[in-house]
C-alpha cells in the first residue's frame, strides 16, 4: 500500500511534463522488457530448430504391414521422419478375400495412416504420393503426387534422406502372358504368419477351438467335417497365410461379379451369351485363388441366385492351376479334400493346365502333360499367380547392378547390398544369408587363439554362439538332426566325442549346415517382424555404436553394431532381449462356414469349428477396436441380411 500511496503523491505533486516523462519512462521499461522477452523466446525456438535440424531424416517408402510396423515402434522423436506412400491408409490384408464378395466392407479393414502416426511422441510428415526413383548416390528420392492431374508440374517434388526405408511391396506378376494386363482381374498375393505372443487373446479361442474337438470326438455332432472325422497330424508343418493386399482390386472385382450378373440378364440374349457372361476364371489354385473361388461360390448360391433366379442354372466357376493339385503347399489330405469339396460344389478345377493368353472373351490355355492347347469363354478372369517387383524397385535394382534378381538383396541387418543407409524390407526384398564355408578359414583363426592348428573344447564353445547368432543355417541343422547341443558336431565317425579338431575336421563338421540355409518367405507377418526389428535398431543406434551387441566380425575385428535379423526373433524394448513367436499354423476358407487348418503339434483340421477358429483369429488381430468392431459387425450382418449386390 506505501508502494500506491507515493505513486499517487507523485502523480498530482508534479506537472504534466512531469508526469508524461513518469509515464514514457514506464512504457519504455515495460517495452524493453517485452522486447527483451520476446529476443529470448526467439533464441530458445532457434535453438529448438536448430536441435531439429540435427537430427537425422528418415524416409519411408511405403504404408504396408512392414513400413507401418517400423512406424509403430520407432522412437521418432530422435529422428525427422517422412512418409511417402500412395495409399493413406493400412489394410488389414488377410480379409481381403472377403471384401471380393461384400462379405466384409472395404472401410472395415483399413485405418487411416494418420491415425496411427498421430499417437506417436513426435511428428511424423506424410505425403500422398508415390516414389518414381531413387537417386542413392545423391540421397534423395523423386516422387509424384496423383491426387490431382490439374497441378500443371506441381505434383513432381523430391525429398532428400539420410536413412532411407523401402518398403513398397509387390505387385503382381503376369509372367508376360499376352492380354493379362488388358483383360484380367488382380488379386496381389502374399502370405502371413499367424503368430502370436505367449500372452495372447488368440489363444484363448484356441482353447476354444479344441473344447469343440473333444466335443465333436465325444457326442459324435460332425463339429469337424473331415473324411476320416478326426482331427489327425500332418507331416510338414507350413506356416502360411495366403492372402490379397490390394484394397482397390477387390472392390473392382466386386463389382465386375455383379456386372457379369447384371449383363446376364439382359433382354435379347442367347443363352450361350448368358453362360459365357456368367463363366468365372480364377487363374491360380494357391490359398487365394481357392478362397476367392470359395468366397464367390457361397456369394452366388447364398445371395445372387435369389436375385437373378432365371440364370442360376447358368453360373461356372473354374480355378486354373499349374501344379497337380490346388492348395499344394499345405498337407496333402488338406488338398484332396479341397479338390472333393469343389468337385461337390460344382466348381470345376484344371490342373496341370497354363494360360496362354487372354482375350476380352476367350481365355487360351495348354495342358502341360498333353501339349492340347484350347479356348475356353469368360465373363471375367481374375489372375492370381505370384509377385513381382514393382517399376521403381526394378528402376532402383539396374542402377545398382542387381538387374538380374527378382527382387532387392539386402544382408542380415536388412541393408541393401553395397549400402549402409539404404533399407529394404518386405515383399520388395530379400535376405541374403551368409554361407559358413565362405567364412570357414575366418572362423577357424578367430577361434584358434593359441594359433596351434586346432581347436580345443573351450575355443570352440567360444567362437560357436557367435556362430550360432550370425549363421541360422547352423542351429536348423541341429534341428533337423536331432542334436540336442552343438557339441554333437565334433563326434567322429563313431560317434566319439573329441577333445580337439584341426582346420579340416572343423570345416568337415561344418560342411552340411549351408544346406539349410532358407529364404525368408514373402509374408505379412515377416514383413511386420522386420520393420519392428529395423525400428529397434534405429531405437539403438546411438546406444550400440559404443557398446555394440551383434556377433564378432570374423573377417574384421570388433563385433556387429547390431544381432542379425531372424525369421523367429525381434529385439524387444531398449534392451536387446530375444522374443520368440508361436505359429498357430495355416488356414484357408473353402465355403459353406467351412476351413481346412494345420495346427501347432502337427495337427490338420477341417470343418465348421475351424472355420470359427479363423473367425476368432483374424478378430483378434485386427489393428484397432474400430476395424475390429466394424468386421465382427459386418460379420454378423451377413449371417442376418445375407451379402449386399450394390454395385457401389
Amino acid at each position: 500500500m506505501r508502494v500506491f500511496s507515493y505513486i499517487n503523491r507523485l502523480i498530482h505533486g508534479h506537472s504534466t511534463c512531469s508526469k508524461l516523462l513518469l509515464l514514457f519512462s514506464v512504457s519504455s521499461g515495460g517495452l524493453v522488457a517485452y522486447a527483451e522477452s520476446q529476443a529470448e523466446s526467439e533464441r530458445h525456438g532457434f535453438e529448438l530448430s536448430q536441435l531439429e535440424s540435427k537430427k537425422k531424416r528418415v524416409l519411408v517408402l511405403g504404408t504396408g504391414w512392414a513400413g507401418t510396423s517400423f512406424l509403430k515402434y520407432l522412437d521418432n522423436s530422435l529422428y525427422d521422419v517422412q512418409v511417402v506412400s500412395p495409399r493413406n491408409y493400412f489394410a488389414f490384408t488377410p480379409l481381403l478375400p472377403s471384401v471380393t464378395c461384400g462379405t466384409v466392407e472395404a472401410r472395415s479393414i483399413v485405418e487411416p495412416i494418420r491415425n496411427m502416426i498421430k499417437k506417436k511422441n513426435g511428428e511424423i510428415k506424410f505425403w500422398e504420393a508415390e516414389c518414381l526413383k531413387i537417386d542413392a548416390t545423391s540421397k534423395r528420392v523423386f516422387c509424384r503426387s496423383n491426387l490431382d492431374e490439374n497441378l500443371v508440374g506441381n505434383n513432381d517434388f523430391f525429398l532428400d534422406y539420410d536413412y532411407l526405408i523401402i518398403a513398397v511391396g509387390a505387385q503382381v506378376n503376369t509372367f508376360n502372358t499376352p492380354g493379362v494386363v488388358e483383360y484380367c482381374y488382380f488379386l496381389k498375393v502374399e502370405y502371413i504368419l499367424a503368430s502370436f505372443r505367449l500372452i495372447d487373446t488368440a489363444y484363448i479361442y484356441v482353447y476354444i477351438y479344441y473344447l469343440l474337438v473333444f466335443l465333436d470326438l465325444l457326442f459324435d455332432e460332425k463339429l469337424l467335417y473331415y473324411p476320416y472325422n478326426i482331427v489327425e497330424p500332418c507331416k510338414d508343418t507350413v506356416e502360411f497365410l495366403k492372402v490379397l493386399k490390394e484394397v482397390e482390386d477387390a472392390q473392382k472385382i466386386r463389382r465386375s461379379v455383379i456386372d457379369c450378373f447384371e449383363k446376364a440378364v439382359l433382354p435379347g440374349l442367347s443363352e450361350e451369351e448368358r453362360r459365357t457372361n456368367l463363366h468365372f476364371v480364377i487363374v491360380g489354385g494357391g490359398p487365394t485363388g481357392v478362397e476367392f473361388a470359395a468366397e464367390l461360390h457361397d456369394f452366388v448360391h447364398s445371395d445372387l441366385v435369389k436375385l437373378y433366379p432365371s440364370v442360376k442354372d447358368l453360373v461356372n466357376i473354374t480355378v486354373i492351376q499349374s501344379g497337380d493339385h490346388i492348395l499344394n503347399t499345405f498337407d496333402e489330405r488338406i488338398s484332396s479334400f479341397a479338390e472333393q469339396k469343389f468337385k461337390r460344389d460344382g466348381i470345376e478345377v484344371l490342373t496341370g493346365s497354363r494360360v496362354e493368353s487372354v482375350s476380352d472373351n476367350f481365355l487360351t490355355m495348354k495342358m502341360k502333360l498333353t501339349g492340347e492347347v484350347f479356348s475356353i469363354p469368360h465373363g471375367m478372369v481374375v489372375w492370381s499367380t505370384g509377385v513381382g517387383a514393382r517399376p521403381v524397385v526394378k528402376d532402383f535394382m539396374e542402377q545398382i547392378g542387381q538387374g538380374s534378381r527378382r527382387v532387392l538383396a539386402t544382408d542380415e541387418w536388412l541393408r541393401v547390398k553395397g549400402f549402409q543407409d539404404v533399407y529394404a524390407l518386405g515383399d520388395c526384398a530379400t535376405v541374403d544369408q551368409r554361407k559358413v564355408m565362405e567364412d570357414i578359414l575366418t572362423i577357424f583363426k578367430s577361434a584358434d587363439k593359441d594359433n596351434s592348428g586346432t581347436l580345443s573344447i573351450e575355443e570352440f564353445h567360444d567362437v560357436i554362439e557367435d556362430v550360432l547368432v550370425r549363421y541360422p543355417q547352423v542351429e536348423l541343422y541341429l534341428k533337423s538332426k536331432h542334436m540336442p547341443d552343438v557339441t554333437h558336431l565334433l563326434k567322429d565317425a563313431e560317434g566319439n566325442a573329441r577333445l580337439e579338431v584341426d582346420y579340416e575336421e572343423f570345416k568337415l563338421a561344418l560342411s552340411l549346415v549351408d544346406a539349410q540355409t532358407k529364404s525368408l518367405p514373402a509374408t505379412a507377418q515377416v514383413a511386420a517382424q522386420q520393420g519392428e526389428y529395423l525400428s529397434r535398431c534405429f531405437n539403438l543406434r546411438k546406444q550400440c555404436e559404443n557398446n555394440p551387441e551383434g556377433p564378432r566380425r570374423f573377417r574384421a575385428s570388433g563385433r556387429h553394431q547390431f544381432r542379425p535379423f531372424r525369421l523367429d526373433e525381434v529385439l524387444c524394448s531398449t534392451i536387446p532381449v530375444l522374443i520368440r513367436y508361436q505359429h498357430l499354423g495355416q488356414f484357408a476358407t473353402l465355403g459353406g462356414d467351412q476351413a481346412a487348418a494345420e495346427l501347432p503339434g502337427d495337427w490338420v483340421s477341417v470343418g465348421h469349428s475351424t472355420q470359427w477358429l479363423w473367425y476368432s483369429v483374424y478378430a483378434s488381430k485386427q489393428v484397432s477396436w474400430r476395424t475390429r468392431f466394424l468386421v465382427v459387425s459386418d460379420w454378423t450382418r451377413r449371417y442376418i441380411f445375407g451379402r449386399d449386390s450394390s454395385r457401389i
